[in-house]
């Protein structure tokens, strides 16, 4: 069946209502996306082909064919790490809070886990402030490619590096205009932080949700496209920061069976905050001037680096402990708290800073 009958043929079942719509098979999802990724579907009918499997709400078999779809697209390389963490903060950013987990990765890297971040300028639903923002700002060089991030990576002195989505999967990075035409959230949300386009001997995947339904679906995932390990994080704006203030939820995976689903309290890690996340500042409250915004989580992550205490700090030392205790690096998340600490009142992982002025 070429591409044409094809899509006319899923769409035919897919879009027939709440109630008569039918699923579909892997494969057909993976020809239908891979088509659609080879611009043989036009935009019309891919944005009917997103937003009806959205509609109806998408199987695991559809997920995984189209989560499969983008990696036959994708530069995908090993690299020369024993355990890469790959972090997978939602592409579309945050729109109501500093995103913390943007100065994981050199924390990490000092913390001796290689740390792979990734994403892209904006999307829908949200178009927030991104890590492409942040690290445009930290003056580091946003369009390495798949090959020049891993010698960063591989690098003992920097050990980390951001790599945009238009340098690892461009076919997907084109979709991103017909994904702002389509406003809402669609399964390419779900599944492009899942790619991970530098494999490590064993890369972790570290992943932020909001509803309850997504852990396994994304744990399951993981494991079918090859990930050592997941760790399911309830973050703030669905990232892998939790809430400073109250108890939350980490679910840890290794090879997509559940090993600990752990109820995290962020007093046991002596983390006592009246707040849950910092906000953005008051004249920025409506998400506009991403630069400034960018520039003022800069400042804020370099004193959190230098060891000044505060929520940036805190949130660091936070979900850094989770990775750690996940990881097996420290047993209790006191202990792994302990350690992030250490790191970061030593200032050691500002030294991982890479700017382009450096290079």
């Amino acid at each position: 069946m070429n591409s044409q009958k094809l899509i006319h043929s899923i769409i035919q079942r897919i879009a027939t209502g709440p109630e008569l719509s039918k699923n579909i098979e892997t494969e057909e999802a993976e020809a239908a996306m891979s088509a659609i990724l080879s611009g043989k579907i036009d935009e019309v009918q891919s944005a009917i082909f997103l937003i009806a499997l959205r509609m109806k709400r998408e199987t695991m078999e559809e997920n995984i064919g189209i989560l499969e779809a983008l990696l036959k697209f994708t530069d995908i390389q090993k690299i020369d790490v024993d355990n890469l963490i790959d972090l997978g903060d939602p592409y579309s950013g945050y729109n109501r809070s500093i995103p913390i987990s943007a100065f994981l990765p050199p924390l990490l890297a000092e913390l001796d886990l290689p740390t792979l971040i990734h994403g892209l300028d904006s999307v829908s639903p949200k178009y927030g402030l991104t890590h492409r923002h942040i690290n445009q700002a930290l003056g580091e060089n946003v369009d390495l490619s798949v090959s020049e991030s891993k010698a960063r990576i591989e690098d003992s002195d920097i050990g980390w590096s951001y790599v945009d989505q238009s340098q690892y999967c461009k076919p997907l990075h084109n979709l991103v205009p017909l994904r702002n035409k389509v406003v809402k959230r669609t399964v390419l949300n779900t599944v492009e932080t899942l790619i991970g386009p530098l494999r490590g001997k064993k890369t972790h995947s570290i992943l932020g949700y909001v509803h309850k339904p997504y852990p396994p679906i994304y744990a399951a995932l993981c494991e079918k496209v090859g990930f050592s390990s997941s760790l399911l994080i309830r973050g703030i704006e669905g990232g892998v920061v939790p809430s400073l203030r109250q108890k939350g939820l980490m679910i840890s995976y290794h090879k997509g069976v559940e090993k600990a689903q752990v109820d995290i309290d962020p007093k046991l890690l002596g983390i006592r905050s009246e707040l849950r996340s910092i906000a953005f500042p008051k004249e920025f409250e409506n998400g506009k001037e991403r630069s400034l915004l960018a520039e003022h989580t800069v400042n804020l992550g370099h004193s959190a680096l230098s060891g000044e205490s505060g929520l940036f700090y805190d949130g660091l030392v936070y979900s850094a402990s989770l990775i750690l205790w996940h990881l097996k690096q420290s047993k209790t998340l006191p202990e792994a708290a302990e350690k992030v600490r250490e790191v970061l009142n030593s200032g050691r992982a500002l030294n991982r800073l890479v700017t382009k002025k450096n290079l």
